[in-house]
């Protein structure tokens, strides 16, 4: 048994859970008398929906196919060796459910050792290896196509990406390395780097090409009869593959460097994934492949037992599956046809809500206002944006035409809803408003309609009160930008009843929204610990610490912007209702702060100014400060903001604002765009201590997004 064999051996005994992946060999003649040609197929045995992956067993019985066409290439019985993948998918890279389960850093080494070693014979065999791409490739299954010496891709291959940054990894089976080598360093780190801390952006087929890392592109239809017609001819040297000549040298360099401003400003170097491939790519200037193998090999094992992985991997896990089949959620069974939906409200929100209907549903739509035109702006945004789709290619005239046709704008409720199935509200934040709009609209829509309202912090069941079926109201919160956040809190009021709740929950499926079901409490999930996060950061602001100061202290959670900045997103008027909102139900935690009142109060839209082109401090906000003398370091700033936070989180569990802390962190992901390395907020809590400094308590069982003990 080879060496590499035996190490796969003993690491398939910590991936109890892998679900396997042949590698089966078949031969076949390749046109124009080109020769016997050798083709592996991976293949996991299971729907053509479900993902190959890599794990030890996966990855030992590659390595058996390679050894069996090693023995036919150094016998001169093929003339090349082709690797593809089942139908629409290569393969996604490594197991990750074994992953979680490693506790020695020796081990984690195995792993990635493990994966080079079988990759690297590919590039060794003595006649020339192709990669087929012919559906989904990410991760190893990237890597493992960059082993060979030539690559083609399918024209409709859905995603392709090296997306380990973002779950706290490098890839570390030849990416780091060889891609860099390939495509320049520059476009390199756009891959690894840029599109991974870019929530994981990918890559469609055609851009694959565009980008030099496959050297020819068909049709998805017969593409790998396309791809053998290409290999024949390569082989046969009809066709010459000329690859751009790489630029290592100060190129190489700013690209590593553009790679660091990247990684300084989505995370802040609060994890420390990104770093470690950027090192990697900067040694791979000299083209030296096995001292990045090695490096990858280093850096896989220190990551693999680091924190940040496990919290990546969590939140990985949580959009997978508890995304898909939310904690409480009603029998589906249940739900009711939404055959047409109505909007209250033609505003920014109320339009963009109007157009992700429209989009998702393909159902009649139609918004209503106080006058004609509010609703005429309402409509013609809609419009305005279903242009903007014709016109980046995303749908045909025929579907744009179809889409306009559907959307309408009434001042009357009654002609617009009498026979709407489900009418969300998006008008002024005030719980009177609320009422009376619903009172309305209960008078003229039908019976069995379902009434949503897209509070962001009012009581659902006080807005409810007041109507003849109470039952069929449900708070149905989105997040702004609508058509970028996935979340949408699914709040329950006390009388609302399974099937209204069936029913929203399978119109967010429609809409390709994460929901979560949410208790009807002062602002819900995420608006409630922002609250309480920014809270903190205004009173310390307030006390006495410098703006910097307190802006500096919660860089190293790498958050996708500092807290003012957030504000300013936001709305400070917005910011500052939410405050006194929750003010008036929890006082004792939530303040109201007279800084931020004096900046609403003086119409600013933010503590900033961008005239350098930089965040600096309006000098007109500067005036209006009043501070008090107490100064506070960055890490006095943090551990407040942290404990305050904790908190908060503790009460709402203990309250049941959320299943478990899960729909926490689940919450803070989709809504509020908190990064995966940390999994949310509560394994970073439980990370630091601070849940138990606090509560007493971790909020996660230990090993559930941190390292096995």
């Amino acid at each position: 048994m080879s060496t590499t064999a035996e190490l796969l051996k003993g690491a398939a005994e910590l991936f109890p859970g892998e679900v396997v992946t042949e590698a089966h060999v078949r031969h076949l003649d390749l046109p124009f008398n080109a020769g016997r040609f050798a083709l592996i197929t991976l293949d996991n045995g299971l729907d053509h929906t479900k993902p190959t992956t890599f794990g030890p067993a996966s990855l030992a019985n590659l390595n058996t196919a390679v050894d069996q066409v090693e023995k036919e290439a150094a016998a001169g019985e093929i003339v090349g060796v082709g690797i593809t993948g089942k139908p629409f998918i290569f393969a996604v890279g490594a197991d990750l459910k074994g992953v979680e389960l490693l506790k020695r850093h020796e081990d984690a080494l195995a792993i990635g050792k493990g994966g080079h070693d079988v990759f690297k014979r590919l590039s060794a065999l003595a006649v020339p290896t192709f990669a087929y791409y012919n559906g989904a490739a990410m991760g190893g299954g990237v890597e493992v196509g960059l082993h060979c010496q030539y690559r083609t891709v399918s024209k409709a291959l859905p995603a392709f990406a090296l997306p380990e940054v973002f779950l706290g990894l490098v890839p570390g089976w030849g990416g780091c390395t060889l891609l860099p080598n390939l495509i320049g360093a520059d476009k390199a780190v756009s891959v690894i780097i840029e599109n991974s801390l870019n929530q994981n952006k990918q890559l469609k087929g055609q851009q694959v090409y565009d980008l030099g890392i496959a050297d020819a592109i068909f049709e998805g239809a017969d593409f790998l009869e396309q791809s053998l017609v290409w290999t024949a001819s390569v082989l046969k040297g009809d066709i010459e593959v000329e690859r751009a000549v790489i630029d290592r040298g100060e190129a190489w360099d700013q690209a590593v460097e553009r790679g660091r401003f990247i990684a300084d400003s989505k995370v802040h170097g609060a994890a420390p994934a990104a770093y470690r491939a950027l090192d990697i790519i900067a040694k791979a200037k000299n083209g030296d492949l096995q001292q990045g193998y090695d490096a990858e090999d280093a850096a896989l094992a220190d990551l693999i037992m680091g924190g940040e992985l496990r919290a990546g991997i969590y939140a990985f896990n949580l959009l997978q599956k508890r995304g898909k089949r939310p904690a409480g959620a009603p029998d589906k069974n249940l739900a009711r046809p939404v055959t047409k939906v109505g909007v209250v409200g033609a505003g920014l929100m109320a339009s963009q809500l109007a157009l992700l209907f429209l989009r998702r549903l393909e159902v009649p739509v139609v918004l209503t206002d106080i006058d004609q035109e509010r609703v005429d702006k309402g409509v013609g945004y809609v419009h305005a944006e279903i242009d903007k789709l014709l016109g980046k290619g995303r749908i045909n005239q025929d579907k744009a035409n179809r889409l306009k046709g559907l959307v309408s704008g009434v001042l009357d409720k009654a002609e617009g809803f009498s026979d709407a199935d489900f009418v969300i509200e998006a008008v002024f934040e005030e719980i009177g408003v609320k009422q009376q709009v619903f009172a309305e609209v209960e008078a003229v829509a039908p019976a069995h309609a379902i009434f949503a309202t897209n509070t962001s912090s009012l009581s659902v069941s006080e807005m409810a009160s007041k109507l003849k079926n109470p039952e069929r109201v449900v708070g149905f919160h989105f997040f702004n930008p609508v058509a970028v956040l996935p979340l949408l809190e699914i709040v329950r009021g006390e009388q609302t009843d399974d099937a209204s709740l069936a029913t929203a929950f399978a119109v967010a499926k429609k809409l390709k929204k994460t929901a979560v079901l949410v208790k009807d409490a002062p602002a819900f999930v995420v608006n409630r610990i922002l609250t309480r996060f920014m809270g903190e950061i205004q009173n310390v602001i307030d006390e006495g610490t410098p703006v910097e100061t307190a802006e500096k202290a919660v860089e190293p959670l790498g958050l996708p912007m500092s807290p003012l900045v957030l504000l300013e997103l936001v709305g400070p008027a917005i910011g500052l209702h939410v405050s006194e909102t929750l003010n008036k139900a929890f006082p004792d935690r939530f303040t109201v702060s007279s800084n931020l009142k004096a900046v609403v109060e003086a119409g600013k839209r933010g503590f900033y100014v961008y005239d350098s082109g930089k965040p600096e401090l309006d000098p007109e906000v500067a005036a209006l400060l009043k501070q008090g003398d107490t100064v506070l370091t960055e890490d006095q700033v943090r551990a407040r903001v942290l404990d305050a936070v904790a908190q908060e989180i503790g009460i709402m569990l203990d309250e049941g604002v959320v299943a478990e802390a899960q729909d926490i962190d689940l919450c803070l992901i989709t809504g509020a765009g908190w990064p995966f390395h940390l999994g949310g907020i509560t394994p970073y809590l439980d990370r630091e201590g601070v849940a138990e400094r606090v509560n007493g308590k971790r909020f996660l069982e230990p090993g559930v997004a941190s390292v096995p003990v």
